[in-house]
């Protein structure tokens, strides 16, 4: 490795630097702030646990993206957080133990061996709330509405959102009589809609030819709400349960179009962007132009029960960085004031250090110069400074 090498990041781990550094904090204050007001308890879990606490109950895909580490002082296999989901719904479980409805938020930093999709980070700032001992249709619409907040909260407009549910697949797979494995894989294909992919696994897994023409279907059935009336006209046989999930899609597309007439509501029934332990309606939030989903959530209900009690549950999340890196700058920099550092510095003048004190508790950012550096106020970036005059202390645009 030469030199030059030597800084270079892993492919798909990022850092952040002024002063979009700045912007990425303010915005995580703002969004924890808006979380509490809607009565969200912010909550911390561990960075790293024991795989087996880690990763009960959630599946296949989120092992693959988990960096496993053995603890030196237990000798047992411990796991890097690739999602923080399933720790608070521990937390809300195990820890709590509430029998009331409960709302969760958390904040912090997960690793994944893998980028979720082309050019994605495998080190978000991962953001996220959770409502958990409800399930009906209305909190899954609070969940989707405070996440429509929190991207206005980041400046981000031209929002569509994409709802799907997961119990029109499983219902399908099911009764396609599919086992895990091949489960798996048609869940990996539809959220690819790979259609040669999901028709050659149809056609060599003998799958009887009308339920594999309705899961061929399923990436077809998406657009506004006449996609529903169709869908539910196709899927009149499939069951009660795939009858009632397509009813909670449209109830909970009602509602959020009647509070933010402006977003955009898409229905796609092969929309199944998240991870296996998902169970009930799931929605992403996209923005005009962008590939890449801006947020992710859905219900969860199965996930409670490997921690002791069943509680229902759903939420969302999304990566700050992410946030502040689709956003326009439009915030000016903070103005900076640029002080002297004193020639003797045994001997301070007191009222250039209560000068600096109250310009800061003002709000005001205050850089103090140090003996023999190189550059002055204007090379700091500073837009005035602290000129003594006439013995007293004012302050001068640069």
């Amino acid at each position: 490795m030469t030199v030059e090498d030597r800084w270079l990041l892993p492919e798909g781990v990022g850092e952040v630097l002024p002063p979009e550094a700045e912007r990425l904090e303010a915005l995580r204050r703002a969004i924890v702030d808006l979380f509490q007001s809607w009565g969200y308890e912010l909550c911390v879990p561990p960075l790293i646990e024991y795989l087996e606490s880690l990763l009960t109950g959630t599946g296949h895909d989120l092992d693959l993206e988990t960096f496993k580490i053995t603890d030196q002082m237990s000798g047992r296999l411990m796991g890097v957080r690739a999602d923080m989901t399933p720790q608070v719904a521990r937390i809300d479980a195990h820890r709590l133990k509430r029998e009331t409805p409960t709302r969760l938020c958390y904040l912090g930093p997960v690793l994944r061996t893998r980028p979720s999709g082309l050019g994605g980070s495998r080190n978000p700032l991962q953001i996220g709330a959770e409502l958990y001992g409800h399930r009906g249709v209305e909190s899954d619409v609070e969940v989707v509405c405070l996440m429509l907040e929190t991207l206005e909260t980041a400046g981000q407009e031209g929002i569509c959102i994409d709802l799907g549910h997961m119990q029109v697949f499983r219902a399908l797979a099911d009764r396609a009589g599919l086992d895990r494995e091949r489960n798996g894989l048609l869940f990996d294909a539809l959220q690819r809609k790979a259609m040669p992919e999901i028709e050659d696994y149809l056609e060599r897994w003998r799958v009887p030819p009308e339920i594999a023409r309705l899961i061929s279907a399923l990436p077809e059935w998406n657009g506004d709400a006449q996609v529903l009336d169709v869908s539910l006209r196709a899927l009149s046989g499939a069951g009660r349960e795939v009858r009632a999930a397509i009813h909670d899609l449209g109830e909970i597309g009602a509602q959020v179009r009647e509070r933010y007439p402006e977003v955009r509501v898409h229905f796609d029934l092969a929309e199944l962007r998240g991870y296996h332990y998902h169970s009930g309606v799931m929605f992403a939030a996209y923005k005009a132009g962008q590939g890449q989903a801006l947020a992710t959530g859905g219900r969860y209900d199965d996930i409670g029960a490997v921690f002791g009690r069943a509680r229902p549950a759903t939420g969302f999340s999304t990566d700050l960085k992410l946030l502040v890196g689709s956003a326009a700058a439009t915030d000016r920099p903070r103005p900076s004031v640029f002080a002297p550092w004193p020639t003797d510095p045994r001997r301070t003048d007191p009222r250039l250090t209560d000068l600096i004190r109250r310009l800061r508790a003002e709000g005001r950012r205050v850089v103090c110069g140090l003996p023999g550096q190189v550059g002055g106020a204007a090379e700091m970036g500073c837009g005035e400074q602290l000129d003594l005059c006439d013995g007293q202390w004012v302050l001068n645009r640069v």
